[in-house]
């Protein structure tokens, strides 16, 4: 049985506004945050790789690329490895670059396993630094 689930991303600066929405069909409804992040991250690179844009709106900024208000731009566009990608959104989660959000609760183990149904809400909400502070 598929399961359909609808991941939503938000800034600090952006509370309650989705900045990128993606959308996954899952062969499972049980998932721990783990294998949530890797599903998103290679579905989102995927997608990337079939387009012909220059800007990329992942979880987290690839190599060689520049953070813009749209985005990650590539100084030349290339095709980007999903493995490398998650490798870095797994490193992220660790180091809390981006909070991630099951039904309004905090996920902070990797392990964890997330129930997964057409009502679960999940809100990667990635952290800006401030500036000049």
């Amino acid at each position: 049985m598929q399961t359909t689930l609808t991941i939503r991303d938000e800034t600090t600066a952006s509370i309650g506004k989705a900045d990128y929405v993606i959308t996954l069909r899952l062969s499972s409804t049980r998932l721990t945050a783990r294998d949530l992040i890797r599903e998103r991250v290679r579905q989102e690179v995927e997608d990337f790789n079939q387009q012909h844009s220059d800007l990329y709106n992942g979880l987290v900024q690839p190599t060689d690329t520049e953070r813009t208000l749209n985005g990650f731009k590539f100084r030349e566009r290339r095709k980007l490895d999903w493995q490398e990608q998650f490798a870095k959104a797994i490193e992220g989660f660790e180091r809390n670059a981006f909070i991630l959000l099951v039904d309004d609760s905090q996920v902070d183990d990797l392990d964890h396993v997330i129930p997964i149904s057409s009502q679960t809400q999940v809100t990667f909400v990635k952290l800006v630094p401030l500036v000049g502070g």
